[in-house]
């Protein structure tokens, strides 16, 4: 890694010597619409969907195989009596307005967005919001189609249980983190198994009550997991007391083995009586309900120094004199135990040490199955309800109001087909196709693609027709693909890089997946507009320049390699650029960046992101290299040191680069600033002049006639779709536009080795 200004020029020597600096003109290619024959006749994957309150079933492509993944062939999926009806209910709400007041988080966020996009693009983006489908399931059984690098001790055709929101969908095939997947023991039906998810949240509420053979557990709520828990206690040698007020949950209970059954009536007197006037040892609450009466009644028959485990959704207005006078250990139970909600366990696969977490949610999985297997836990008067997956929604309506509800309804799939998976469908109401428009394909479609480029292809159709959006998840990707007018969706980007009919490809995906697939596009021939970075390590900007290089050399040449440095695009900065053209001395330039807090955990800060300064602070530098049109030749840079966790060095540090006409150019960079100072500003001094821009909402010239003002920020993003576009066309040099990315890459992530070590 170069680690001075004269290491810097001779890298950028040395590319030039190799030939990167040679004009080429590649001709965008044009194809004839081939039709729909050309997208994949493989097998589709059926899923349901959640849409105005109603389950759906849609043809989707199937999900794509990631590192430490298992790919599941469905055989039954079980619906969710509590969560997914819950989900249903939220999706129903079409008021977006109504869902934004009821969660603050979201009001604030939704007014951040109004006040940056303006309220044409706000309502666009609300409508689309509620028009998506949302995925819905979250545990299921099948069989094993394939196994990704990275997973140990599965392999295809075995039988596995799924759990996992995201994951375990209503689906044909899903796509399982490992440590969310369990092998089925023998003689464990495929359908039984497919109850895993609820059964670790029901054993995890029992670990969570510490019980004791022979104490007195009460169990609020005798639904599934209700059910459930009564047989985990009768397992674990408890006498239960259980209450519901539907008789026939009741007499279900008393069937599986509860010792007292009440459905109504002076409970807290039974519970007394139950445990010979003591109150009883522990309280699992099992129902799901908006009220706090469940928990005041759970306190009232609950013994002192007892305890009560909330397991379902239910209201928490705790009485604090209830709590106190009995001195009452209130707990929680996180759905199905130890690693629920922690990325680093569910979906990188990182295992806590059995010595120390003896039950993770994957043992509790495990655990589930087993006692199922000695006939300890009985599923089948709970699960008697089963339909085909294609009466997904008269599944919901039952369970919604069956009379009596069922407790679950079990979902099963049709048989595999030879063929192989689609990952890739097409859209059934596409967007239109201008002539001669370029076949885009874009590979990412998270919240800044939909927000920031989405609006801006569509009003750039005459010029991009958007040919698939990919994304790793099915319903995601045909949500997103509606959404901007695509002609179909995908899960593999791999499968585009193959089509001859895709021009060129838009990379928005997170960091560390950009500089492979730059890589893979190019030697496919496609013409790339990459999001920054370019490439997080100094060796993957290596190899690309090698690429690169390789590529202008050969009979075909190297398509075009544009990186969204959207800032030098912006009509500020075309304005201020113009006015310094025929500047005689070097500039003098600060710019601050008010960043806004981060916490650790956010994927910018990991091996996702790579860091705030690869991904945000690059924007700057490439600004400062379009001013100041010279090459780096100096960098210093130095962050805070902080013991806090919360003040990091690389979103709070101050960065100056010396160039070769002698401008001198500083970042100030911070997470620290108020959240009403404005987020960007710059403040340039050349030739007695000076320029002030305001978060490229208001320019102001000093000694210099530069005026310009818009009601929001205006950082390019439109304008650097229509530079990609022309230098696809050889109407802008794109030999410059690699070099100078290729710089500015280099001179940040020289930056981001400074900050980060402290050494010069």
């Amino acid at each position: 890694m170069w680690t001075s200004g004269d290491r810097l020029r001779a890298t950028v020597d040395a590319f030039t010597t190799c030939g990167l600096s040679s004009p080429q003109t590649v001709e965008v290619k044009r194809y004839e619409w081939a039709g729909r024959e050309r997208w994949a006749k493989e097998e589709r994957v059926k899923q349901v969907l959640l849409r105005g309150g109603k389950a759906v079933v849609e043809d989707v492509p199937a999900p794509g195989l990631e590192v430490g993944q298992v790919l599941v062939r469905v055989a039954w999926s079980c619906v969710s009596p509590g969560t997914e009806l819950v989900s249903a209910a939220e999706t129903s709400r079409g008021n977006i307005v109504g869902r934004i007041r009821r969660n603050p988080a979201k009001a604030r966020q939704a007014l951040k967005l109004l006040q940056e996009q303006g309220l044409r693009k706000f309502s666009h983006m609300a409508q689309e919001k509620l028009a998506a489908h949302k995925p819905s399931g979250y545990s299921c059984a099948g069989v094993v189609e394939a196994v990704a690098p990275g997973v140990d001790g599965l392999l295809k055709g075995d039988r596995v249980a799924c759990a996992g929101a995201g994951f375990a969908n209503h689906a044909e095939v899903v796509a399982i983190p490992f440590n969310l997947v369990a092998k089925i023991p023998d003689g464990v039906e495929l359908a039984d198994a497919a109850t895993v998810t609820l059964g670790a949240i029901a054993l995890q509420g029992v670990r969570r009550a510490q019980v004791a053979l022979g104490e007195r557990i009460g169990v609020i709520g005798l639904g599934f997991v209700g059910q459930l828990t009564v047989q985990l206690l009768k397992a674990a040698g408890c006498k239960i007391l259980g209450t519901d007020l539907e008789s026939h949950r009741v007499s279900q209970a008393e069937a599986l083995g509860v010792d007292l059954a009440l459905a109504g009536g002076d409970v807290v007197s039974a519970a007394y009586q139950f445990s010979q006037g003591y109150g009883l040892d522990a309280v699992i609450l099992t129902a799901a309900t908006p009220s706090d009466e469940p928990l005041h009644l759970a306190m009232q028959m609950t013994r002192r120094k007892g305890r009560v485990v909330v397991v379902g959704d239910v209201g928490l207005g705790i009485r604090r004199q209830a709590m106190y006078a009995k001195e009452l250990d209130l707990v929680m139970s996180t759905s199905y135990g130890p690693g629920r909600y922690d990325p680093s366990y569910e979906e990188e696969g990182l295992d806590y040490p059995y010595a120390y977490v003896r039950w993770t949610e994957n043992r509790n999985m495990q655990a589930f199955l087993e006692l199922i297997a000695s006939g300890q836990v009985i599923l089948a008067p709970l699960t008697s309800e089963r339909l085909p997956v294609a009466e997904a929604e008269a599944a919901y309506h039952l369970l919604q109001a069956g009379n009596p509800r069922p407790y679950t309804v079990l979902l099963s799939y049709p048989q595999p087909i030879e063929d192989g998976l689609a990952r890739r469908v097409a859209l059934s109401s596409p967007g239109p196709i201008h002539d001669g428009a370029v076949r885009l394909a874009i590979l990412g479609a998270g919240a800044f693609a939909r927000s920031v480029h989405f609006p801006n292809l569509r009003r750039l159709s005459d010029r991009f027709c958007i040919d698939t959006v990919v994304t790793r998840h099915g319903p995601t990707a045909v949500a997103a693909a509606t959404a901007v007018g695509a002609q179909g969706a995908g899960t593999d980007y791999r499968t585009v890089l193959q089509d001859a009919q895709v021009d060129a490809v838009l990379i928005a995906t997170r960091h560390h997946l950009h500089a492979q697939m730059v890589a893979e596009a190019l030697q496919a021939g496609k013409h790339v507009f990459v999001e920054k970075p370019l490439a997080l390590t100094t060796d993957e900007l290596e190899r690309l320049a090698a690429l690169v290089h390789d590529l202008r050399q050969s009979e075909s040449g190297c398509p075009v390699v544009f990186v969204g440095f959207n800032r030098r695009y912006s009509p500020y900065a075309v304005q201020i650029q113009r006015l310094l053209e025929r500047r005689s001395t070097p500039l003098h330039l600060t710019y601050r960046m008010n960043a806004g807090y981060q916490p650790p955990e956010h994927w910018t800060h990991g091996e996702e992101g790579g860091g705030r300064i690869l991904g945000e602070a690059c924007h700057i530098f490439d600004l400062f290299r379009f001013l100041t049109a010279a090459p780096a030749v100096d960098v210093s840079a130095t962050g805070l040191r902080s013991a806090r966790p919360d003040v990091g060095a690389t979103d709070n540090f101050t960065a100056t680069v010396r160039y070769a006409d002698g401008s001198v150019c500083t970042l100030l960079y911070t997470a620290q600033g108020g959240s009403e100072l404005p987020k960007e500003a710059m403040e340039l001094h050349v030739d007695r002049q000076s320029v002030i821009l305001d978060d490229y909402k208001l320019l102001r010239g000093f000694n210099v006639p530069a005026k310009h003002q818009t009601k929001r920020p205006d950082k390019g993003h439109y304008e650097e779709l229509i530079a990609f576009h022309q230098a696809m066309a050889g109407t802008l040099d794109r030999r410059i536009l690699w070099e100078e990315a290729l710089e500015v890459t280099q001179t940040t992530l020289e930056v981001d080795r400074l900050v980060r070590h402290g050494s010069t």
